[in-house]
């Protein structure tokens, strides 16, 4: 099997997951769509020494992480907004406490947000998200608590929306 045809089997293979990768750090599915393609393109260039050396999900994950909070990503100027598409749609839309989480993540900082994402959805240590992102381990650890204190200030607890005490 070619470098090619094996290229081509990893992007059939895990598009989908990481465009929802992608989905999990902007929050919006022109952007996560956005990143996908332009990691992609990256992976693709560095196949056969990506491919040899380390997971390729694992690499074009971090190049997500990284454009995402790149200047290339804060200077975009156009920003396109997610319309309800005409057709029925198979996922579940967020409601109430949920979307209310959403909205409260999406209003973090860059950083904070993939801090967040790298550690609660992809399960990373602070060495791992400090190495994926460029940045020291304090420097992830304060992102990840200043993110954290903004969303709890931001979405109510459940007991406080149910009534009952904790």
């Amino acid at each position: 099997m070619d470098e090619i045809s094996r290229f081509e089997d990893f992007v059939a293979e895990r598009a989908d997951a990481l465009l929802r990768y992608g989905f999990l750090l902007s929050g919006n599915p022109h952007d996560a769509a956005d990143l996908t393609q332009e990691a992609l393109i990256r992976l693709h260039r560095a196949w056969p020494r990506v491919r040899q050396k380390q997971a390729p999900e694992s690499y074009t994950r971090m190049i997500m992480a990284r454009l995402h909070i790149s200047i290339w990503r804060r200077r975009r100027r156009e920003r396109l907004d997610w319309a309800l598409p005409e057709t029925a749609q198979l996922d579940v839309l967020p409601s109430g406490v949920e979307e209310d989480l959403w909205q409260a993540l999406g209003a973090l900082p860059r950083k904070q947000r993939a801090v967040l994402v790298l550690r609660y959805y992809e399960d990373l240590t602070d060495a791992e998200i400090a190495d994926v992102l460029a940045v020291s381990r304090g420097t992830v650890r304060s992102h990840a608590s200043l993110g954290l204190a903004k969303l709890r200030s931001a979405v109510p607890h459940p007991s406080e929306i149910d009534g009952s005490s904790a």
